[in-house]
């Protein structure tokens, strides 16, 4: 839940069981109002927490409601670094992508998917306020994906990740897609323990996106131009937008793709194994 716009009030989160496909629903407020225990392959992380997610801000109690915020995201923060160290210490590189609804992150995780599925072991966490349609996507190329629907929720939390890593239980070494609800906002203030953010913005959106959005772009270390192939078709200045994430953001890398034809895609895949070389050796060095 997020202070931000008042979300995940009354959101229930479904987790599909990768292999199965079978669905447990659980209210957020149960889940967070009673202790539980969380099992990631051998380790077990437990926590409690008392808070509710009741939060309503309003004039008179704003200054608490600071407060509350400071505490979810303290809290959140807490539970990410916990899955990072679980997923660095087993050499996962974990992406979250991020970015509006319909700017093809599913199309191109399911690309990345056929290309890389003999050099890599994948796994999905997909994330939606409701159906299974995308993990049914994902499950089709014959990888292993895990759904959460977020019902009110916008955005995915660190806490969700760990239940959903609980149920996909990712080996070692592999490569773990975070796809994250579609929305420029709230996902930009909740760290789930990944080891980048990717924003994913499509030429048939505003070019403008970075700099309307300026904490997402902010928060991510790489942008991914998707649909490229429609450029002779729309208004979109590829050269402006690029200036814009780099605007907010100096050191964000930039990479032109489309999904559909496949241009580009190749030099996504060489980030990716950069990325993973990365973790590699911060793992190694510390």
């Amino acid at each position: 839940m997020c202070t931000t716009c008042g979300c995940g009030e009354t959101d229930q989160i479904m987790v599909t069981d990768p292999k199965t496909g079978d669905q447990r629903m659980m209210s957020h407020d149960e889940a967070h109002a009673h202790g539980h225990d969380h099992h990631h392959g051998e380790d077990t992380h437990s926590h409690e927490h008392g808070h509710s997610h009741d939060i309503r801000p309003t004039a008179e109690t704003h200054g608490r409601t600071i407060e509350l915020e400071k505490e979810i995201l303290g809290k959140n923060q807490l539970i990410a670094e916990r899955n990072r160290g679980w997923l660095a210490g087993r050499g996962i590189l974990a992406l979250n992508l991020v970015s509006s609804p319909g700017s093809g992150k599913t199309s191109l995780l399911e690309r990345t998917i056929a290309d890389m599925r003999t050099e890599f072991e994948i796994g999905v966490i997909e994330g939606d306020q409701e159906t299974v349609h995308d993990a049914e996507r994902i499950r089709a190329t014959g990888c292993r994906a895990v759904q959460i629907n977020t019902g009110t929720g916008c955005h995915l939390e660190a806490e969700m990740l760990e239940r959903a890593l609980g149920s996909l239980d990712p080996p070692s070494g592999s490569l773990l897609f975070i796809e994250n609800v579609g929305n420029l906002v709230c996902p930009a203030l909740f760290d789930l323990g990944e080891a980048a953010k990717v924003a994913i913005l499509s030429v048939t959106e505003g070019e403008d996106k970075p700099l309307k959005y300026p904490h997402m772009f902010r928060a991510s270390r790489l942008m991914l131009l998707n649909k490229i192939d429609l450029l002779p078709y729309v208004k979109f200045d590829l050269s402006r937008s690029i200036a814009y994430a780099r605007e907010v953001n100096p050191a964000i890398e930039v990479l032109q793709v489309s999904a559909t034809t496949g241009e580009g895609m190749p030099l996504w895949y060489d980030w990716l194994r950069q990325a993973r070389r990365q973790l590699r050796h911060s793992t190694a060095a510390g």
